[in-house]
């Protein structure tokens, strides 16, 4: 098994302190439950079900998964239990929300509700943090789940809230590469003067509490032997915390080729509503939705 040992210290950090409510949405499927269930075990979450109570019991017997002291809150379908998750969170009922085994587009609509749901002045933005095998340290991927191709001011967003989460987890100012195909400005390549314009709004105290370069190409954000080379040395050069990509379907196939061929582990989290929203891919693995557990409650922790 790889060695995924920062993720591993985040599980051990966040294990501090009280655990915080979470309302589970929708937890129709044994990993959804058994995670849920692992993370109370470790003090990351208190778990709220939201979903058909009978049938997350069946489903839990069937798995030998222990429900003892659980809280359910009954929802008969995923557009229920997504706006009964979400009622919780705005009655103060609940400081986190995790998704379960429901389509996320359901869950995301109770979400982005602009009369109930949990919008703040933030965009909606999502974090991967990806740690691999006895990786030197972690870094962050965003975004590469919520936001298809985001503008200049959505991009802005993206970067603040990754930089914000950076420093809740306790990393420190994160060295943030926006990337693209090239480290050269060229007006052919509109990613490449984004980059810039986000640089300067950083100059200009518009994205703060990081240190931002870009355009970057891959190779230069992560790789210090290919930015000596093409002698480009800035403090972010080779040795990127943030990858800002392009837009979703560059991230996607970042993180998936990381997963997949890389082999690194990864968690997530979308940040910008009320309160952090642990969201995971149906086939996320146990450690992966611990992870985002772990990432949401010293997220909402440092908002505190």
């Amino acid at each position: 098994m790889p060695n995924f040992t920062h993720h591993k210290k985040l599980i051990e950090k966040a294990q501090a302190n009280a655990a915080p409510n979470c309302a589970v949405c929708y937890p129709c499927e044994a990993t959804a439950i058994e995670s849920a269930i692992e993370a109370r075990k470790l003090n990351l979450l208190n778990p709220i079900f939201v979903g058909p109570s009978e049938q997350i019991k069946a489903i839990a017997q069937t798995s030998n998964i222990n429900l003892d002291g659980v809280e359910f809150v009954e929802a008969a379908g995923e557009k229920e239990a997504a706006q009964a998750s979400v009622a919780l969170v705005r009655d103060g009922k609940a400081s986190l929300l995790m998704k379960g085994s429901l389509h996320t587009d359901v869950l995301m609509r109770a979400v982005v509700n602009r009369d109930t749901g949990l919008r703040t002045g933030k965009r909606i933005t999502h974090v991967f943090l990806m740690d691999g095998p006895d990786w030197e340290t972690p870094y962050m991927i965003t975004d590469a789940a919520i936001n298809i191709f985001p503008d200049l001011t959505t991009k802005m967003h993206i970067i603040q809230n990754a930089i914000d989460l950076h420093h809740a987890l306790g990393y420190g100012t994160p060295r943030v590469a926006i990337l693209s195909a090239v480290e050269m400005i060229n007006p052919d390549i509109p990613t490449t003067l984004e980059a810039a314009a986000l640089c300067k709004m950083a100059d200009r105290g518009q994205i703060k509490n990081g240190i931002l370069d870009g355009p970057l190409s891959f190779d230069l954000a992560v790789d210090p032997s290919s930015a000596k080379m093409k002698h480009l040395d800035t403090p972010v050069t080779g040795k990127a915390q943030i990858l800002v990509v392009p837009n979703l379907e560059v991230g996607n196939v970042l993180f998936k080729a990381q997963c997949f061929v890389g082999h690194a582990d990864s968690a997530g989290l979308v940040l910008g509503a009320k309160v952090p929203i642990i969201l995971t891919s149906r086939a996320s693995s146990v450690n992966s939705r611990l992870v985002s557990c772990a990432m949401a409650k010293l997220s909402a922790a440092s908002k505190n």
